[in-house]
């Protein structure tokens, strides 16, 4: 079992999503940088869709009830185990009491703490993932105790250390959305030939502050999906995440891969990319 000491800006269980109930407006909620997510499990010797700790800018403060093993990738938000540094992306020993810490950001935006055979939160629709509404709770607090798995996935060498994602690219690769060719070749040449800037943003959405001339009309209500980039009639775009609705008003005129939206999302308002095909 982990205490949660201090809960930290935006902490929550996930795992590789909810799949087969879009059709009754369940979003497919999970970890927003699934390279991330995937990676921190495999180190361990767990599978790809255990339940992982993602943290958000400013870590929690735990303490281990048992001795464990653990891995963090992702984001570099300066772990410490006891007021150590610890490595990122290699299994750590953690013994019964340790207190894991996180520091100043130094990369990214998004961290992943794996434990050995996963984090045990309740089972909704066939997923661990938080979301609000869905599960008791969207967001990890003090003072809350999370259980994990006692049984203890062999370790495989080959992952023993494995390397960060890189986050430092600014090019979001894309596919043409279902609406993408109701747009003119000013509108074309504009998404493709400059640099739009990051807003406000969260596990829903993330919005770009410049606007894109729009006279197109609001289509019938459509699926959408996470990395869907929705026009809206004030020209204002924003591009759908792991959390976001199922279906949709707004002219879906690009869909970033989903190599793409990892990226994305270990990116902090105010910095800048580019779509490319």
């Amino acid at each position: 079992m982990i205490k949660v000491l201090k809960k930290g800006l935006h902490t929550s269980i996930q795992d590789l999503g909810r799949f087969g109930y879009r059709n009754f407006g369940i979003p497919l909620s999970g970890a927003m940088d699934t390279e991330a997510a995937k990676l921190s499990n495999l180190i361990l010797g767990n599978d790809e869709n255990d339940a992982v700790m993602e943290i958000t800018l400013q870590g929690p403060r735990l303490q281990f009830l048992n001795a464990k093993q653990i891995a963090i990738t992702g984001a570099d938000l300066n772990p410490e185990i006891n007021g150590i540094s610890i490595e990122m992306n290699t299994n750590i020993s953690i013994q019964k009491g340790d207190i894991i810490d996180f520091g100043v950001r130094k990369t990214g935006v998004r961290s992943y703490l794996a434990i050995a055979g996963g984090f045990q939160t309740e089972l909704v629709f066939g997923s661990r993932s938080f979301y609000e509404g869905i599960t008791t709770k969207d967001k990890i607090e003090s003072g809350d105790e999370l259980d994990f798995s006692i049984m203890q996935a062999p370790l495989d060498s080959s992952f023993i250390k494995l390397s960060n994602q890189k986050y430092d690219k600014t090019k979001l690769s894309v596919n043409q959305g279902p609406e993408f060719e109701m747009l003119n070749d000013e509108q074309k040449q504009f998404l493709f030939s400059k640099a739009f800037t990051l807003g406000l943003n969260n596990r829903m959405a993330y919005q770009l502050k410049e606007t894109l001339a729009n006279d197109l009309s609001s289509i019938l209500s459509s699926a959408v999906l996470p990395g869907t980039v929705q026009l809206t009639p004030s020209g204002k775009m924003i591009i759908l995440m792991r959390d976001c609705q199922t279906t949709g008003g707004y002219p879906r005129i690009l869909q970033l891969t989903d190599e793409s939206i990892n990226l994305l999302v270990q990116k902090m308002q105010g910095e800048l990319v580019k779509f490319t095909f």
